[in-house]
């Protein structure tokens, strides 16, 4: 717990402060994810398995006005995902989903006390379905190998779910107990061996009705922008710069608006290394340029992804 029975009282009223640091910019699964080649082509049957370590570390920007200083996050998690694409009205369509375990703590000072939290267990599952709706057919692999690049546009719908570990009576939680919403429009467009990327869309969540002690918890819209910049070297081996910027997201607990919204920009890279004929290794870096609210965090990912067709 953040603080002991006696002094939880001194916490209470910067709890929806806190916890939407926490929750926005601790976790890996927050939602500020760079994603260079959301919407590439590939042949309907194609299926992967992502098996991924992240480790996240750095400081969380607080209101001056308030009690609380020196809030420093260091979060570790592994997850897996599976994804498939098919052929959805003879447009290229995917599903896929990602299931997170973390394990961290998040220490700060309140008042004059040194406070620690540690937690460990299930993030929220993350499910995404995306179609091309231009210039990306559905396409069996001989069809696919003889198809000349061209540019696509795409949309895609994320959802989060209230599955993780959660407790109404912690501040810091591993799930955020509510569900959220991300449509998004993408355009991917390729020049020789570049691809340039551009995504914009934003997180609508509904509200947590039991948030610490059974308030009422609610998050305006996030606003999300992303471009990703791809040098491809040869067939599965590829580069990327990436940047994005997050914008919104002010909370209200009980009826009372929090001066908690976000404007936060990042930066990162993103390299695939392919071995064997289905398994390639992803390494990716990011960190916080600017930032309002939230965590200005640094993060190290390492994934094993394998491929195949059906």
């Amino acid at each position: 717990m953040i603080a002991p029975d006696g002094g939880h009282f001194k916490v209470k009223k910067f709890a929806p402060i806190l916890f939407a640091l926490i929750a926005a910019g601790g976790a890996v699964v927050s939602g500020q994810e760079m994603e260079p080649r959301a919407y590439s082509r590939a042949p309907v049957g194609t299926q992967f398995v992502l098996l991924t370590y992240a480790y996240q570390s750095g400081d969380v920007l607080t209101d001056s006005s308030l009690p609380l200083r020196d809030v420093k996050v260091k979060l570790s998690s592994g997850s897996i995902a599976y994804g498939r694409t098919f052929g959805l009205a003879g447009r290229q369509a995917s599903a896929s989903f990602f299931l997170p375990y973390i394990k961290g703590n998040v220490s700060g000072t309140v008042f004059e006390a040194q406070h620690k939290v540690t937690r460990s267990g299930l993030g929220d599952v993350r499910v995404r379905f995306m179609i091309n709706l231009i210039g990306s057919p559905a396409l069996h692999p001989k069809e696919f190998a003889a198809y000349k690049a061209r540019t696509v546009v795409g949309a895609s719908v994320t959802v989060i779910a209230p599955t993780g570990q959660y407790d109404p009576r912690r501040l810091v939680t591993l799930s955020s107990n509510r569900w959220a919403f991300k449509p998004e429009l993408g355009v991917s467009k390729p020049a020789g061996r570049w691809t340039v990327e551009v995504a914009g869309g934003a997180w609508l969540f509904t509200a947590n009705n039991n948030f610490f002690g059974g308030q009422r918890r609610e998050q305006k819209p996030l606003i999300s922008l992303q471009s990703n910049l791809i040098y491809t070297l040869r067939r599965r081996m590829w580069l990327s710069v990436n940047a994005s910027y997050f914008s919104g997201g002010r909370t209200t607990v009980n009826g009372v608006i929090n001066d908690d919204r976000q404007g936060n920009s990042r930066v990162g890279a993103t390299g695939s290394i392919p071995f064997q004929q289905r398994q390639s290794i992803k390494v990716a870096w990011a960190k916080g340029v600017t930032t309002r609210i939230v965590g200005n965090l640094n993060t190290v990912a390492v994934a094993w992804q394998y491929t195949w067709l059906n």
